[in-house]
């Protein structure tokens, strides 16, 4: 069966390398011998995917070189980031775990995510550990996989599937900045419900 092809327009992606919160990608299209090459970034989302042209050339020696050197910005990026984060780089590992069990809500639990869903250079623990706030994933014996989540460090809320749980982080595994960020959350509280009459 082939492959379908992708595309940005009129250029067919060749070569795309996905580094920090963008991927660099590499195009071609051969019916354009002027600009037949082309580098853009290209941000998506889980229903689009929008790329920004960087340079167009018919030199494709040109465009490799620009190919490169945004792969290389974006890696300074990844790198700027992570000399701001001020906390050790860490990863959870499973045996920092209490395995995950579709048999048990996660609602309220400090779960980790596991690396290999991650980018590589995600990979660390900043990435990983969220307090989990709902989802019909989140319960107990659910036909449904979305859990929501909010970053122990970040404070972003995001989504994830059940099979990306690794487990509940075992508090005495937890790092001592997420437990200070964690005793920095305000607790929730229930809403109050009056007996229903009948």
């Amino acid at each position: 069966m082939e492959t379908e092809k992708r595309m940005a327009g009129d250029y067919e992606i060749t070569d795309a390398f996905h580094i920090g919160d963008k991927e660099v990608v590499l195009g071609e299209n051969p019916a354009n011998p002027d600009e037949r090459y082309m580098v853009a970034y290209c941000e998506k989302n889980e229903i689009l995917a929008s790329y920004g042209i960087v340079l167009t050339s018919d030199s494709y020696a040109e465009i490799a070189k620009v190919f490169g050197e945004c792969i290389s910005k974006q890696a300074g990026l990844v790198q700027k980031q992570i000399s701001n984060l001020n906390i050790p780089i860490t990863v959870i590992h499973k045996e920092d775990c209490i395995p995950d069990s579709y048999d048990k809500s996660i609602v309220g639990k400090v779960i980790a995510i596991k690396p290999s869903i991650l980018y590589s250079e995600f990979q660390r623990a900043d990435r990983q550990i969220y307090l989990v706030k709902g989802g019909f994933g989140a319960e107990a014996n659910s036909r449904g996989s979305a859990v929501f989540c909010k970053n122990i460090y970040d404070g972003k809320e995001t989504r994830f599937e059940r099979s990306d749980v690794m487990g509940e982080v075992n508090p005495d595994r937890l790092p001592e900045w997420a437990k200070e960020r964690l005793n920095a959350i305000p607790t929730e509280k229930k809403p109050h419900h009056k007996d229903r009459e009948r």
